[in-house]
């Protein structure tokens, strides 16, 4: 009965645990500055968790990321400064929406050529049975004579009516 309370417990709130993984102690006492900061950090991939933001990430390498974009915001940058500073720090891998350009072309596109193949070979599949199932092979003479036996035999087991 206990175990089960606190299985019940922990699944009701672990989704707020993310929501608390900004402490107290990195936030900014202006309010438009952090509201900036948690801005921009939604934008920053976590390069530990890789598809989580900093700002909802509990890592310590996204404790530090969170901590540099306010110290780049307090020191005056834009939001796009910030950003423009943590992917020449940390790369294009850093932003959860990566930039259109040819470096990643491949990140861009992989999806859809997957897609594409995979779609192909599906309607190769498909036509390759339809082909097979619409032109049976026809009968031998030796099949042809076997099922008229059958056929003949089950029609004498019949009873006359």
């Amino acid at each position: 009965m206990i175990t089960r309370l606190i299985l019940i417990f922990m699944l009701a709130f672990a989704p707020m645990s993310a929501a608390f993984a900004v402490e107290p102690d990195e936030m900014l006492d202006d309010p438009v500055l952090e509201a900036r900061a948690r801005d921009v950090s939604r934008q920053l991939r976590c390069v530990v968790c890789q598809n989580q933001d900093i700002d909802s990430s509990n890592a310590g390498i996204a404790r530090d990321m969170r901590l540099l974009v306010r110290e780049r915001l307090v020191a005056g940058d834009t939001n796009d400064e910030v950003l423009e500073f943590m992917v020449a720090r940390y790369g294009n891998f850093v932003l959860l929406r990566p930039p259109f350009n040819s470096q990643t072309y491949l990140l861009w596109f992989a999806p859809l050529a997957l897609a594409l193949a995979a779609g192909g070979i599906g309607i190769s599949v498909i036509w390759q049975v339809r082909r097979k199932n619409a032109h049976p092979d026809d009968l031998t003479a030796a099949e042809d004579a076997a099922i008229q036996a059958l056929l003949d035999a089950d029609a004498e087991d019949e009873p006359q009516s």
